[in-house]
């Protein structure tokens, strides 16, 4: 077995360049997670099947879990911390806290990120569009409606990427 070699790999993640030394092979979501310290994203499946992990790449939610480093290279990688701020959350953000779309949380960073992505191509879904929009995102929790009530919600406030 070869062993692996450490590479230099720019990032640009939530719009601040980052130079990463590490095996290009190295799943995203761990230097996300690790090198960069951003957590919003969950290790869910490992296997781009449930969407705890969707980050956006280039406005395209993505499973960060099994999306090579160097497949991210020279593109911008938005994560929820990208999104809003505290101070100034997101619309879709808000909406989901108006909505109280979430339970226990672990599946939300990438459903968010998952929603600006459909609302950055689709700024006007129909409940059924977002309902296919986020078909790759799995909530144990089943606040799959309220979910939904929040996506459109922000969809008529006016929310994009």
């Amino acid at each position: 077995m070869a062993a692996a070699t450490a590479e230099g790999i720019r990032l640009r993640v939530n719009g601040v360049e980052r130079d990463i030394t590490a095996d290009p092979a190295t799943p995203l979501l761990s230097i996300l997670r690790g090198t960069l310290g951003l957590t919003a994203a969950h290790f869910g499946c490992g296997a781009n099947q449930c969407g705890a992990c969707h980050v956006l790449i280039d406005g395209h939610a993505v499973a960060s879990c099994d999306t090579p480093l160097w497949a991210a290279a020279g593109k911008e990688v938005t994560t929820l911390e990208g999104l809003g701020t505290p101070e100034k959350p997101h619309p879709l953000q808000l909406a989901f806290i108006a909505e109280q779309a979430m339970q226990c949380g672990y599946c939300i960073a990438g459903i968010v990120v998952s929603a600006a992505a459909l609302l950055g191509r689709n700024p006007n879904p129909t409940e059924a569009e977002v309902r296919a929009g986020l078909d790759r995102n799995l909530c144990r929790c089943g606040a799959h409606n309220r979910i939904v009530r929040a996506v459109l919600r922000a969809a008529k406030e006016g929310a994009t990427a």
